[in-house]
């Protein structure tokens, strides 16, 4: 009887993955279709790209140089069993480009804006504004999921750049006032090694990050039910949900540009 009930478990924890999985691509087609197709919610998407972009700043920036800091100070620590310090400016400089500066930026994001949209987008489904919006002829989609979808696709790139530039410096400043470098001896190593691809991929995680999150966050709003219980359980989808493809697509990512 036991082992029953265990089967019984599994099937309903399958089946309503595979129910989760359908409804999340139905959304995901219908709301890529409506981000090419007018009319264009420019507005929308200024609202959104500062919401998103400028005011995301002080906590990707603050991440970003702690980041680099520790970074520093961390491989300083470890590349001295071997005579190796050198290679400090190496590690930073591409840690940060390839992964910590998209991946810590789309996690803060993913935590600010993710949430964001999903109580926003929830408390609209609950108090019935979003059946308004059908009523007086007004796309949903376009109006409120392709909007958030082009910002947060187009804005996580440029924190990302920022986040890279900050997190260097970090490590500069921890390299050059603690750890005793050279400063101009630092910089040359950081830009030797540098290289197109290592800051590309990076951005490219950006924008697939940024997409992730929007489209994650408004998927779980637009099919928030049940009052204020149901937009709370909303955002707290929208944040693990996110960052779980965060994580998952981080790899993917970086199998597809440097494996060899």
């Amino acid at each position: 009887m036991r082992n029953v009930n265990f089967l019984a478990l599994i099937g309903r924890m399958v089946l309503a993955f595979l129910r989760h999985a359908g409804r999340l691509s139905i959304f995901t087609v219908t709301a890529v279709s409506h981000c090419f197709r007018p009319p264009f919610f420019l507005r929308n998407v200024g609202r959104q790209m500062i919401e998103i972009g400028y005011y995301s700043l002080p906590v990707v920036g603050l991440t970003a140089i702690f980041s680099g800091m520790v970074l520093a100070l961390q491989s300083h620590t470890g590349f001295a069993r071997f005579s190796a310090e050198g290679a400090v400016a190496t590690v930073v400089v591409l840690s940060m480009t390839r992964e910590l500066g998209p991946v810590l930026a789309g996690l803060m994001v993913a935590g600010r804006i993710g949430a964001s949209m999903a109580a926003e987008i929830g408390t609209m489904r609950v108090t019935e504004q979003i059946d308004a919006l059908t009523t007086l002829e007004t796309n949903p989609f376009k109006y409120l999921v392709a909007p958030r979808l082009w910002a947060a696709t187009l804005m996580l790139p440029v924190l990302v750049l920022v986040a890279d530039i900050i997190g260097v410096f970090g490590g500069y400043l921890v390299g050059t006032y603690k750890l005793g470098f050279n400063a101009g001896s630092y910089i040359r190593r950081t830009l030797d090694y540098l290289e197109v691809m290592d800051v590309a991929s990076g951005l490219v995680k950006a924008a697939v990050f940024g997409f992730l999150i929007a489209l994650i966050g408004c998927y779980n709003g637009y099919i928030s039910r049940g009052g204020a219980q149901g937009v709370g359980q909303a955002t707290r989808n929208a944040v693990v949900g996110a960052s779980i493809l965060i994580l998952t697509s981080n790899y993917i990512i970086t199998e597809l540009f440097f494996s060899r």
